[in-house]
């Protein structure tokens, strides 16, 4: 498949839009720029203006950067007064005329410049990347969170589950593309092209990709499959390069191993989601022997969440497996971790079950993303991952989320409706048994 092809494919319904040519002409302060170009009345005098507006925050250094983002946010606030007046009056005459005029005061003026700068074929890339560099300066401006939420407003508009197109990645797609693959992949590092070759090519490895037309070189979020016979434990088994091959019709099972974001400008925009909602869908359909489709995720908090039992609460036995992990990374010797599995599979039920942030949600985000999603935690599997990274954030430890169709929606509105966390009678298991006391085990050396 040429590049050509492939991006036919993705922009076949739509007419293709181009970047227009930058325009620096324009010596304007940029706030006089954006106060042309919101009062502007003509398309091509506005499309003119847009232009040069983001033409000249692309050529700002960080200083004016920061004073740009200052501007929106507090000259392009809402009007406080004025909301307040407009609701008065809506709430005494409940017309549509008053709802219009409260409804466009309770917006940003910041909002409708945002609009129409996106009206400049090629700009929605562009204010992805502003929104990037706006993301980087919330820590040191947290009041630039207000004209944050009107960028998430906007891109939950724009980049609406309706206008993405699921594309599968193939060693037959673009190489530009293969390499934004192997550059965003945030799991399980991609080392090389032999890698990624072992991922995508062979008939039991599938990998699957959202694009958006106006960002066809792109891809938004992709997520690794796996056919395998059976549910597999570990990463290690998953990723070996001596494992056997297996034909499509041989395997059961479909393992999401790996699903990563590309876009940290569209963090906060859901995408995962839709996306293994939808690849279960597809893979249903065309696969229909494979009777189980599960996930291989990691727990990245739970490494952090041992220490704070260590340091906070003084439990040796959490210390005495941190101290293997430790161990463990710092001498590449891995075996004797399989000595603390037990403890390691017990912690982390406990973790992934009764740990909750504020508002009764679980503490991993993992758990959150897929239990939010309808699935279930079927098994907890320690030395899954002792890669370098895995040690650190899980621990080694992964778990199976497993989706199951029949039961996607009501797990949905359990955890959505209750907080509940669903999970199989093996977790349950493991959780009754409760925590695991102190174990006299030989000395490790450091």
């Amino acid at each position: 498949m040429t590049r050509s092809r492939f991006l036919s494919d993705i922009l076949g319904t739509i007419f293709e839009r181009r970047y227009s040519a930058m325009d620096a002409s324009d010596k304007r302060p940029i706030e006089e720029m954006c106060r042309a170009l919101l009062t502007s009345a003509g398309e091509v005098s506005g499309l003119k203006v847009a232009s040069a507006i983001l033409t000249r925050f692309s050529q700002m250094d960080s200083e004016q950067k920061q004073a740009f983002f200052h501007y929106l946010t507090e000259e392009l606030d809402v009007d406080t007064e004025l909301i307040e007046a407009r609701a008065r009056a809506y709430g005494e005459t409940r017309t549509p005329d008053h709802l219009e005029q409260l409804t466009r005061a309770s917006e940003p003026t910041r909002q409708e410049l945002l609009r129409r700068l996106n009206q400049v074929p090629g700009a929605t890339p562009r204010l992805v990347a502003m929104r990037l560099e706006l993301l980087d300066l919330l820590d040191q401006h947290p009041e630039f969170g207000r004209t944050d939420l009107d960028f998430v407003h906007l891109f939950s508009s724009w980049f609406n589950r309706g206008f993405l197109v699921l594309r599968r990645i193939d060693w037959d797609t673009p190489a530009t593309i293969l390499e934004k693959i192997i550059q965003y992949e945030a799991v399980h590092a991609i080392n090389d092209w032999n890698d990624l070759r072992r991922r995508i090519e062979p008939e039991d490895r599938h990998c699957f990709a959202y694009f958006h037309p106006v960002m066809p070189d792109e891809p938004l979020i992709f997520v690794e499959v796996a056919l395998s016979k059976g549910v597999p434990g570990s990463v290690q088994d998953v990723l070996s390069e001596d494992r056997e091959i297996l034909t499509e019709s041989q395997a059961d099972t479909a393992v999401f191993y790996s699903i990563s974001n590309c876009q940290r400008g569209l963090s906060g925009i859901s995408f995962g989601n839709s996306l293994i909602k939808q690849v279960v869908e597809d893979l249903s359909r065309d696969l229909p022997h494979l009777k189980t489709f599960v996930t291989l995720s990691p727990v990245p908090g739970f490494g952090r969440w041992l220490e704070m039992r260590r340091s906070q609460q003084a439990d040796e036995v959490a210390g005495e497996v941190l101290d293997m992990v430790m161990h463990a990374e710092n001498t590449g010797e891995r075996s004797a971790l399989s000595e603390f599995s037990s403890e390691l599979r017990a912690f982390a039920a406990h973790y992934l079950v009764n740990e909750k942030r504020p508002g009764g949600q679980p503490l991993d985000p993992v758990a959150r993303f897929h239990l939010g999603n309808g699935a279930l935690i079927q098994d907890i599997h320690a030395m899954a991952d002792i890669s370098d990274n895995g040690l650190r954030q899980s621990c080694g430890v992964m778990v199976n989320y497993l989706y199951d169709l029949a039961r996607v929606e009501q797990n949905h509105e359990e955890f959505v409706d209750d907080q509940t966390v669903v999970r199989s009678r093996g977790v349950q298991a493991l959780l009754r048994n409760g925590l695991p006391e102190l174990k006299v085990r030989k000395a490790v050396n450091d």
